[in-house]
């Protein structure tokens, strides 16, 4: 941690844990058999990545999993009810970290995620006691806004230029080591947590 000023968390594993399974579960029991092919914990393909890149919205989103699985009578709470059952919570205690960690460091989010998972998270994951989403953070940085996703390079460039900071002198936490290895390639410190693993030894 020697120089180090600026800490980015990744959100999905790394702050809110994730049920991959029971997602799945989930789209088969709308219909949609082959999900497992298009849903990764890090790392989404076909239109659930276009979703999370910002390139269709969330009607465009649930129209498709209407039609890939036949189910044209599907409402739009039953489709994000399955979508967002990939997420859990987040642990207290980490809430309780992002915010002492806060006092020592700038404390940043920039995750892939898209527009029903944020708001589902912003209304059920952050709140702690008297504390929002935006307490946790320095700034918020979310793939399907930013037009970009990771592990591109752009989006991580995109970040050090918008928060104004140095890539040495910033550690990054995320559970892909896709991710990590585009963020060192610029010169950011990573750190690649395992699922549910308390990370906060690495500050004390």
């Amino acid at each position: 941690m020697k120089g180090i000023k600026n800490l980015i968390f990744d959100f999905g594993g790394v702050l809110i844990d994730l049920d991959r399974t029971r997602c799945i579960n989930q789209f088969h029991s709308l219909g949609l058999n082959h999900v497992d092919q298009l849903l990764d914990v890090c790392h989404q393909q076909g239109l659930f990545l276009q979703h999370e890149k910002g390139l269709v919205d969330d009607d465009t989103f649930r129209n498709y999993i209407r039609t890939e699985s036949g189910q044209l009578q599907l409402s739009d709470s039953q489709i994000d009810a399955a979508w967002n059952s990939f997420l859990v919570t987040i642990p207290t205690y980490k809430l309780e970290a992002l915010l002492q960690l806060r006092q020592h460091y700038m404390v940043y989010l920039l995750s892939n995620t898209n527009n029903i998972h944020w708001q589902w998270s912003v209304e059920h994951a952050f709140p702690y006691k008297s504390f929002r989403v935006e307490n946790y953070f320095e700034k918020i940085y979310l793939s399907y806004e930013m037009k970009m996703a990771k592990p591109d390079v752009e989006i991580f460039q995109a970040v050090l230029a918008d928060a104004d900071i140095l890539p040495e002198e910033t550690l990054f936490l995320d559970d892909s080591p896709a991710n990590c290895e585009a963020a060192r390639s610029l010169g950011i410190k990573t750190y690649t947590p395992k699922a549910h693993e308390d990370w906060r030894p690495l500050f004390e």
